[in-house]
């Protein structure tokens, strides 16, 4: 593997999984009430972005963590939202 690649690797890591933590505490515990809808979703909005770039340039390092990013935040946001629509009724 050459440095840039290790380097994008260590950096991906890094990022993407400091949401794991936050993300297993949301899921276990269904506490969701300090959660901003409006940022997660741009978020994702910007994680899906990721993705497509990483797609378009082939780019391992960015594909990878930003996939893996998706399948942590993804189920946050979700459960945010029902959530919410659980207590306006």
């Amino acid at each position: 593997m050459d440095n840039i690649l290790v380097t994008g690797l260590f950096a991906a890591f890094f990022t993407t999984f400091a949401f794991a933590p936050q993300s297993v505490k949301t899921l276990r515990t269904r506490n969701t009430e300090g959660i901003s809808v409006v940022m997660y979703i741009m978020f994702m909005v910007g994680v899906i972005s990721w993705i497509a770039y990483g797609i378009l340039r082939s780019d391992f390092a960015v594909l990878a963590a930003n996939i893996v990013t998706l399948f942590l935040a993804a189920p946050v946001l979700v459960m945010t939202l029902l959530n919410r629509r659980k207590k306006s009724v």
